[in-house]
This record gives structure tokens, C-alpha cells and sequence, in this order.
């Protein structure tokens, strides 16, 4: 649900009353005993996942419309049939819906948006010179493994420094197997080359321990390990090994600086510390493991503003922990309605005993404070960033003659090297910034085109986006919408949703394609618009074409420019990375890959043999036969791929 206002409605009683007799009806078949229900609309979309100790009396209560905020009246009122799953207890009924919310995404729970996995450090296990590197995914390789960190940029600060104190490898065994002389990263002393037995097993095994013991907490032991060493050095008149020690207890102290507040009093917890500002709300997360702070990531989570932040966060911590493991504590800045329940179930989850709880008193409290006003002012920011944002908008509106401010903006370019490897690229835009999640690629598919045919390659990928289009919004007319009020329900586009704006990269020939591509699908009530680069390519003087309208520019360094430069720069990053994904993944492709029954061993056979693969396909029957592991009829099989005589 967006975060636009829910101001408090009356739907019709006709709709109430009809909504309301279909929750009683169920009511009849419904036991005594804890479960999840689904909200269901006419379109079978879900409205709602609760949780309820006992089904029956919780669902009683939407049973009664009149009684209830706007919200859920217009929950009940487009509500045309429910589903239940019961559950042994209460504590499973929580992790089903939190399951449920996540999965399904209905119209008036609480959303966690950004659902991105976090990063831990590995020290692989596997290996007699174990690696240290960066690790998302599945704990399923073999080693310690610490974290979780907040971001990328988190991890990889604290590795590069890890490097630079202890000198543990971080390249791959493949790699390590085949070094005869010790890379760059031993000459700016981040390795200590064990591939090339620049330091004894020993001794390395002694770094890893080291570096182990830093990340389990025990940084004050091992800095003091290590200045006893660097004092012994220097009384031996060892000076280089001295400004070395030196140098790897400096990193140790500048990994500790970037990590920030580091309380003694929390060994092992999150810390999720909210604050809300007009209907809008900012969760910070703040993950410490081993005495140490790992970072911190806000998130701002969709919901009804009409919610208050215990409600916002009983749910967001239930969907945050879904499939995550949690820590021994989690320090939360408010009261939440399920705090006991919440604990008995990331207990249950953890498989050992995790405490949920306000801090009231000390260091805790302190740091919680300091959190709630990172909240606070993450959220100021992401909101003057929005109203920037709503303004460039209007801007583009003014400047293009549209009715509003354009919801979505749709920007495509083209990518290829004389016709090859040719893809197409479609980037979202929308009043909260960039849309990645819904950017789109297309690999160039008609074999008729000329190579190099821009405008060939913009008319298929604008056919394709706007007939699935239309074929959507087709499917979407068949089936019977949702009794939504519409004057007070919130406008929840999807990416299937027809865009306000469509701009595209080039001058008047791209702007006709993009025309005659509309025209012919059906779609209309679409404003399109190609930006063409200036003179000399000069960026400040691009020209701008629409139907009806002669070229024209805007006001030089003026916002709504410098905007449109922005959409257009980013749809040619995301078209130009696409082209060299499919570049290097055609690069490394093998025509040994076309062939059915060819795996990875018979691959690894025939290439040894031969040498490349188009060695393979130049070779003879009687060639082929003699390689270990090819069979007569593969053989046969191989060299009629390649020598087709049809």
C-alpha cells in the first residue's frame, strides 16, 4: 500500500454489508484455535494476511464495518472470500503470516521493501591456506562465518582493512593453485603470498588466527599480541619487521575507528530504532556482533498512514527475521503489541533463547537514543529528497505539456558494436527516484535487420514492451476489479502499468518509430518524447522532439535538464552494462555448448585434446573417436554438428 494519505471514509453500506456477510459466513466453520486468515478480493488478489491466538473470535470482529477505521472498512468492503490455515500454536501462526506478507505483498499489511540479503565475512575452512573474502547466499561452504554487515561498501572497508592487518589471501583456489610468483597485492603488503610459500603454514595458520580472534571480539588480545611482537622486533634491532607489526596495528585501529560506537555493554544484537514524521515512518537497523558495530541500513517500510510505529514494527520485525537468524538480542526503541510472542518465536526460530526488549536505563538507552535520531534524520532527508524529486517532475510535466506530473517515466536506448551482440534497455523512473527493480532488458531477436539498424532495433523493443502491455492491461480488464473506493484508494502501479512518459534516446527518425509502434499496438494517452544529443555532442544543448511541435531546448543548467541528462545517462549505463554481459558471456561460450549430450567432463576431454573448440570443429571423425571418454556415436554425433552436409 502506498504512503499517500488514509483519511477515514464511509463506504457504501451496500459494499460494507456485502463484505460483511461473507466474513460471517465463514465464521460458522471456523474452530477455536490459533491460525492465519487471507482477505480475499473479487480478483483473487490477497488484501490482508492476519494472525489470530483463535481464529474465530478475531475474525468476528470484521463482522461488525461500522465500527471500524476507513482502512479496514475498505478492506471488509472489497473482501469476497477468505482462506484459513491453522496452526499448532500461536508462534507458528506469526512466522506463517510473516511468511505469508512477504511472499504475497497484500494491499493493507505493513511491506519490508528492501528485502536484500546482507553480507558476511568467510574464512573458508577448506583450504590449508584459508581465504578471507566477501559472502551472500547460503552458509553452505565450509568456515566461519561473520556478520551479518549492513551493505557492501561495510564489508568490503572492513576486508580491505582485515587485509592490510593480517595478510590473508583473497583470491581463489583455482588462482592460488596456479601462482608462481606472488601477486600485486603482496607488493602493497595485503598478502603474505602463502601461494608462493612467501610465509610458512605456520605462521599463516597463526595470521588466520589472528584475524579469527578480531572478528569474534577479541581485538584488545590480539593488538596487544602484536605489540609484544613489534616491541621484540625493535629490542632485536629488527626494524623492518617492527614497522611492519607497526603498520598491521595501525589497520587494526582504523577498522575500529570506521566502525563507529562500539558499546561495551552489547556484545551480540540488532538494534532497530524508528521514528515517524507525517504519515511516514524510518526504521534504522544497527547490527553489532562481537562487541562491535557492523553498520547500519535505514528502511522505510510501506504501510497505511494511519499506523502507528508499534504496529509498523511488530510486523517489520516479523517479515525482517523470516529468513534470517537472529541474534542473542534485539533492542527495539518502542513497546511492540506481540513483544512476547516475537521472542518465543525467534527463540523457536534460533533454536536457543533470544531476548526482545526496550532499553530503559545506561549505555542501551544511550544508544538507542543516538539511533532514533539517525532515524529522524534519515527520514527529513529521504523526504526533502521526495518534495525535490515531485518538483523535477512537475518540471518535466511543464516542459513537455502534460496534464500532471508524470507518475512514470520509461527511458530506452540501444546497445551493440556494428550490430552484435545488440540489446535493448528500458530504465524507470517514478517521484521516489530510480525504479530498478522494474528496469527490463531485450536481446535483439529479428535476424533481418541490418547491422548497426537503430531505428530496427527501437522498433522491436518498443513492440514488444507495449503489446505485452496491452495484453495485460487486456487480462486485467477480463477479470472483475475490486470495489475500491476511488476517490480515497491509493494508485498502486505496477510495472505492467502504462507509462505517463516515454523518452527516447535519439532525434526525429527514433521519435516516428516510437509513433508508428503506439499506433500500431493500440496504446494511447502516452506521451513520447527523443532526446537528441547536441552538437558535438555537447552535453547542456540536447535537442528535444515531439509530435506536433518543433524541436526545441530547455534553459541551459536548468534543474529539469540536468534531470532528463540523468534519465537518459542511466538508461545508456544500463543498456551499455547489458551489451558487455552479453559480450563476455559470448566471448566465453563454446561451440561445444550447442551440443546436446556434451556436459562439463566431455567438454574438459575434447578441449585438452584438441586444444580450443574450433580445433573441435575443424577435427575428423577418426580424430574424435580417439579421445578418452567420446564414444563412437558421440563422435558420430559431434562431427555431424559441425559438418552438416544438408
Amino acid at each position: 500500500m502506498s504512503d499517500t494519505e488514509d483519511t477515514t471514509v464511509v463506504e457504501t453500506p451496500g459494499l460494507l454489508a456485502t463484505g460483511a456477510a461473507v466474513i460471517a459466513d465463514y465464521l460458522t466453520r471456523l474452530p477455536n484455535a490459533p491460525g492465519v486468515y487471507r482477505m480475499i478480493a473479487a480478483n483473487g488478489d490477497v488484501l490482508y494476511v492476519g494472525k489470530a491466538a483463535n481464529l474465530k473470535k478475531r475474525v468476528v470482529a470484521y463482522t461488525k464495518p461500522f465500527d471500524q477505521p476507513g482502512r479496514i472498512a475498505r478492506m471488509i468492503a472489497n473482501t469476497a472470500s477468505m482462506e484459513f490455515v491453522q496452526t499448532a500454536s500461536e508462534v507458528e501462526a506469526l512466522l506463517l503470516e510473516a511468511n505469508l506478507i512477504k511472499r504475497l505483498k497484500p494491499r493493507y499489511n505493513v511491506h519490508l521493501r528492501d528485502d536484500k540479503s546482507f553480507p558476511f565475512i568467510l574464512v573458508t575452512g577448506d583450504h590449508a591456506a584459508p581465504q578471507i573474502i566477501k559472502h551472500r547466499g547460503a552458509k553452505n561452504r565450509k568456515g566461519e562465518y561473520f556478520g551479518p554487515f549492513a551493505s557492501a561498501y561495510s564489508v568490503n572497508r572492513t576486508l580491505n582493512t582485515l587485509q592490510r592487518a593480517f595478510l590473508l589471501r583473497s583470491c581463489s583456489d583455482s588462482v592460488f593453485e596456479s601462482r608462481t610468483r606472488p601477486c600485486l597485492l603482496y607488493q602493497i603488503k595485503r598478502c603474505s603470498a602463502p601461494c608462493v610459500a612467501k610465509v610458512s603454514p605456520e605462521d599463516y595458520r597463526h595470521l588466520v588466527d589472528q584475524a579469527v580472534g578480531f572478528l569474534r571480539g577479541k581485538s584488545q588480545d590480539v593488538k596487544e599480541e602484536l605489540s609484544h611482537e613489534m616491541e621484540t622486533a625493535a629490542e632485536a634491532l629488527n626494524f623492518e619487521k617492527a614497522a611492519r607489526l607497526r603498520d598491521r596495528i595501525r589497520a587494526l585501529a582504523h577498522v575500529q575507528l570506521q566502525q563507529g560506537i562500539n558499546p561495551e555493554t552489547i556484545d551480540e544484537a540488532d538494534l532497530f530504532a524508528a521514528h515517524q514524521d507525517g504519515g511516514h515512518t524510518c526504521i534504522q537497523v544497527f547490527f553489532f556482533r562481537s562487541g562491535q558495530n557492523w553498520g547500519n541500513r535505514a528502511y522505510f517500510p510501506k504501510h497505511d498512514r494511519g499506523l502507528e510505529i508499534p504496529e509498523i514494527l511488530d510486523s517489520f520485525l516479523a517479515q525482517f527475521y523470516d529468513d534470517r537468524d537472529p541474534p542473542k538480542c534485539v533492542i527495539v526503541s518502542h513497546e511492540i503489541p506481540s513483544q512476547e510472542l516475537l521472542q518465543q518465536a525467534l527463540s523457536v526460530k534460533a533454536e536457543r533463547k533470544v531476548e526482545v526488549f526496550v532499553p530503559q536505563r545506561g549505555e542501551k538507552r544511550e544508544v538507542m537514543a543516538q539511533a532514533v535520531m539517525n532515524a529522524r534524520e534519515s527520514l527529513a532527508r529521504r523526504m526533502a529528497e521526495s518534495a525535490t524529486q515531485l518538483q523535477l517532475l512537475d518540471g518535466v510535466g511543464q516542459a513537455f505539456g502534460l496534464d500532471e506530473a508524470p507518475h512514470r517515466i520509461e527511458v530506452y536506448d540501444n546497445s551493440h558494436i556494428q550490430g552484435t551482440n545488440a540489446v535493448g534497455a528500458m530504465i524507470v523512473a517514478g517521484p521516489e527516484g530510480f525504479i530498478k527493480k522494474e528496469y527490463r532488458k531485450f536481446n535483439i531477436k529479428s535476424t533481418d535487420l541490418a547491422p548497426g539498424d537503430d531505428f530496427g532495433m527501437m522498433r522491436e523493443v518498443l513492440t514488444r514492451r507495449f503489446k505485452r502491455l496491452m495484453r495485460e492491461q487486456e487480462e486485467e480488464a477480463e477479470a472483475e476489479p475490486p470495489a475500491f473506493d476511488e476517490k480515497n484508494a491509493e494508485d498502486e502501479r505496477e510495472p505492467g502499468n502504462a507509462p505517463d512518459l516515454v523518452l527516447i534516446d535519439g532525434g526525429a527518425g527514433q521519435l516516428s518509430v516510437a509513433c508508428e509502434v503506439l499506433a500500431a499496438t493500440g496504446v494511447s494517452g502516452v506521451k513520447v518524447v527523443a532526446i537528441a544529443k547536441g552538437p558535438d555532442r555537447d552535453a547542456g544543448r540536447e535537442r528535444f522532439f515531439m509530435p506536433g511541435r518543433e524541436p526545441f531546448r530547455l534553459e541551459f543548467k536548468s534543474p529539469v535538464l540536468f534531470y532528463l541528462q540523468r534519465l537518459r545517462d542511466e538508461a545508456h549505463r544500463f543498456a551499455i552494462g547489458t551489451h558487455r554481459a552479453k559480450r563476455a558471456q559470448t566471448i566465453t561460450s563454446s561451440p561445444l555448448d550447442e551440443i546436446e549430450g556434451i556436459g562439463p567432463t566431455r567438454k574438459r576431454a575434447l578441449l585438452n585434446h584438441f586444444g580450443s573448440g574450433r580445433a573441435v570443429t575443424r577435427a575428423g571423425l577418426s580424430d574424435l573417436e580417439s579421445v578418452k571418454g567420446i564414444s563412437k556415436a558421440m563422435a558420430r554425433k559431434i562431427y555431424d554438428h559441425f559438418h552438416d552436409k544438408s
